[in-house]
């Protein structure tokens, strides 16, 4: 296992057109945890917080692949499978961690981002999909997916702040 690198990360602007803005910003989230993640080895990506949680900077990466995939190509072509599934277990993708499998982990997750951003780059802000979740229809619109990211990514930010303390007591934004 190699040592996670760190990566450039740069300040969404001040001004900017809406999708230039929500681009930046995500962009920024996902620079962040990958920044929270450099400098560590497999078996520190993998460390748990604290019990009985089963939370890990490897599980964060795992679970963002995971939300990445869902919402920008799946949920707009539902043949596109999840990338972590079992049955068995809904959390599968923070869950099933495995230090030697840390580089392969953080190769799916940059593979999905480079498909997301292309899958997003062929579509509006205002176009829509439908999905089904918990037998209820919700009809969402690419805006409304990279609100929901930059939400999503900006509240396991903050848990990648804490595992990555707990590490090595480093901290930072």
């Amino acid at each position: 296992m190699t040592v996670w690198p760190t990566v450039d990360r740069a300040e969404p602007p001040y001004v900017a057109g809406e999708r230039a803005m929500l681009e930046a910003w995500l962009e920024f989230h996902r620079a962040t945890l990958l920044n929270k993640c450099a400098g560590l080895t497999g078996e520190q990506l993998a460390l748990r917080s604290v019990p009985p949680s089963s939370l890990s900077l490897l599980g964060l990466v795992r679970h963002l692949a995971e939300v990445e995939n869902g919402w920008f190509r799946s949920v707009w072509d539902p043949s596109i499978a999840p990338l972590y599934d079992d049955t068995d277990d809904v959390d599968v993708d923070l869950n099933d961690t495995d230090p030697a499998r840390a580089d392969e982990d953080l190769a799916r997750y940059v593979e999905q981002l480079d498909l997301c951003r292309a899958a997003a780059a062929t579509r509006d802000l205002d176009d829509v999909a439908t999905r089904t979740r918990r037998g209820e229809s919700q009809t969402i619109s690419l805006r409304w997916v990279y609100v929901h990211m930059i939400e999503e990514y900006a509240r396991h930010n903050g848990h990648a702040d804490l595992l990555r303390e707990a590490i090595d007591g480093v901290t930072g934004d």
